[in-house]
């Protein structure tokens, strides 16, 4: 009956369908990608900077480099950072929330301070900075991208955790000598949870974008085929190789514009139950 129930609403909420449709189709060109791809996407060769073609279907980078397999091979690259930056993101502001919102006091007030502190940063900038110092690798992108921004995921759930802590299930939790912790973790973050899941899932778009972002400031990491690696080598040939970053482009832009849908669809869904637990 649940399967039913969540397919029934995945097809209630168009912007939801859309967007799983499109991340499916996007995941399994990324997944098959080996079968797919028609060069090796290192593969250098004589024929730089040219055209799409039959042989070259997105055409090639100022390497040689085939635009269409690269492209295929990056969007693992791509969307793995997305998701796990998210997923530290996600996970560290339910914790920091949870607690400051919970506990209340003067635990509240300090991590207040702190979320607030971490707020009035220009997040990019302290990305840009901490990448610098410590180095571009594809993990220290994604854990740089997770850290700085888990504010948004703490709010919401503190928010959350200062309604919960006022019901009449907690409050009896608290009465029979239930410990603080044990209950933030088995009911205050169960509950609290949903506008968490909705906003991560648009963090990972947000996490692509910054990748991405950073590759094209020559920031990325080299070693890896991402898509704003690609978009960095093609910025030396916009006007006679357009098509170097405008089809990783326009991948970046769909993967993207996937994850946002699929979280405002989610949003959707998740506020009758946000509604009836408040």
């Amino acid at each position: 009956m649940k399967i039913k129930k969540i397919i029934s609403s995945i097809n209630n909420v168009k912007q939801l369908k859309a967007g799983i449709i499109l991340l499916a189709l996007i995941i399994l060109l990324a997944i098959f990608a080996p079968l797919i791809a028609t060069h090796d996407p290192f593969e250098l060769n004589d024929d730089m900077v040219s055209p799409p073609s039959n042989n070259y279907i997105l055409g090639t980078d100022g390497l040689g480099r085939d635009i269409f397999s690269g492209i295929l091979y990056g969007a693992r690259t791509s969307i793995l950072i997305g998701v796990v930056a998210a997923s530290i993101s996600g996970i560290m502001g339910t914790l920091i929330g949870g607690i400051s919102g919970f506990y209340g006091g003067k635990i509240d007030a300090v991590l207040s301070e702190v979320i607030n502190v971490f707020l009035m940063m220009p997040t990019f900038f302290l990305i840009l900075i901490i990448v610098a110092l410590f180095g571009s690798s594809m993990f220290n992108v994604m854990v740089v991208i997770g850290i700085t921004t888990w504010t948004g995921n703490a709010r919401l759930m503190r928010a959350e955790a200062l309604s919960l802590k006022q019901r009449t299930f907690v409050k009896s939790l608290e009465t029979i000598g239930e410990s603080k912790f044990k209950i933030l973790l088995k009911h205050i973050i169960p509950n609290g949870i949903f506008p968490i899941i909705a906003n991560t899932t648009m963090n990972v778009s947000d996490a692509i974008l910054t990748e991405s972002a950073l590759s094209f400031l020559g920031l990325g990491d080299p070693n890896v085929m991402s898509w704003g690696q690609i978009v960095y080598n093609g910025k030396s040939y916009l006007t006679n190789g357009w098509w170097i970053s405008t089809f990783s482009g326009i991948a970046i832009v769909l993967t993207v514009l996937a994850f946002y849908l699929i979280g405002d669809g989610m949003n959707n869904i998740l506020s009758p139950k946000l509604n009836s637990n408040n």
